[in-house]
């Protein structure tokens, strides 16, 4: 039994999550893989007709395209969230292809 519950953990692969500024900081270092980021979705930017929206850090930002999934409940400007997705350049700039994104409970954030 023991044994089967070690080769459990050993084949489950954590995902690391990163911040925005983290990423950013070598972004060319991220868009190998998937990578899953976390950070505040900006005031104002969710744009629901490109299905963008700008993840920011303390010092970065991305732009995040969730034209392929489903947006989870509490999603909203100012909420972090996490995203997981594939980091790609377009142009001059990367964006983050979301997988995934992923709310956290609203209590956790906020400040009493």
């Amino acid at each position: 039994m023991l044994g089967l519950i070690g080769l459990m953990f050993l084949s489950v692969d954590p995902q690391v999550q990163y911040t925005v500024d983290e990423v950013m900081e070598a972004p060319e270092e991220f868009a190998k893989d998937d990578v899953n980021v976390r950070g505040i979705v900006k005031n104002q930017s969710i744009d629901n007709s490109s299905s963008t929206f700008i993840l920011q850090g303390s010092d970065s930002q991305i732009t995040v395209s969730f034209a392929m999934i489903a947006v989870p409940d509490g999603f909203e400007e100012g909420r972090m969230v996490a995203v997981n997705g594939y980091l790609i350049r377009d142009g001059d700039f990367w964006k983050i292809d979301a997988k995934e994104i992923t709310t956290g409970c609203p209590s956790k954030y906020e400040t009493e």
